[in-house]
């Protein structure tokens, strides 16, 4: 396989099998052609961003190598959401049972219908930022030139983004990076 580019996914999930739901993701992912899972962050628990009643988000970042374009690994990443069960018709912010979103995509920065990479509002989301910090923080933001690390210091709530089962592991999942 070719090595391909550098890619980061958020993940995250506050609706039924949280758990289950990672675990179908990261299943997905691997199986996807020309792409390979390179690391796991720690998984954080959230407080969820949306209209109630909605429980607390799992979110972690998954790192991947990939041959896909953008386009193609965005389809990919809506079709994983689809057999979670998630619907994107209606509202935004409401409960949902896998959200996966392309936060980085090398070190490209691409705007165009449908497709925003680095990841729009990555800057202001420490359930985003910290996942990614524990696995690339010296990495740059390709549209701001600011370390990860720096980003989310800058945002950075314990009390919102909480270690969620420390040292524990989601059956399945590759090691996190040491």
């Amino acid at each position: 396989m070719n090595p391909g580019e550098r890619v980061f996914v958020s993940l995250g999930s506050n609706l039924g099998d949280r758990e289950a739901h990672f675990r179908l993701a990261l299943q997905r992912l691997a199986a996807l052609p020309e792409t390979r899972i390179e690391a796991l962050s720690p998984v954080f628990e959230t407080d969820p961003i949306g209209p109630p009643p909605q429980g607390p988000f799992l979110n972690a970042v998954v790192e991947l190598r990939t041959g896909l374009t953008p386009h193609t690994l965005l389809a990919s990443l809506l079709d994983i959401e689809r057999a979670a069960g998630r619907t994107r018709a209606g509202r935004r912010w409401l409960a949902r049972p896998l959200d996966l979103d392309l936060v980085l995509y090398g070190e490209r920065v691409i705007d165009e219908p449908g497709l925003c990479v680095p990841h729009p509002r990555l800057a202001e989301r420490p359930f985003v930022l910290e996942p990614l910090c524990a696995l690339a923080p010296a990495l740059s933001h390709p549209g701001l030139g600011v370390r990860v690390d720096a980003l989310a210091a800058g945002v950075r709530d314990p009390r919102a983004v909480r270690p969620w089962r420390p040292g524990g592991r989601l059956l399945g999942n590759p090691p996190e990076r040491a």
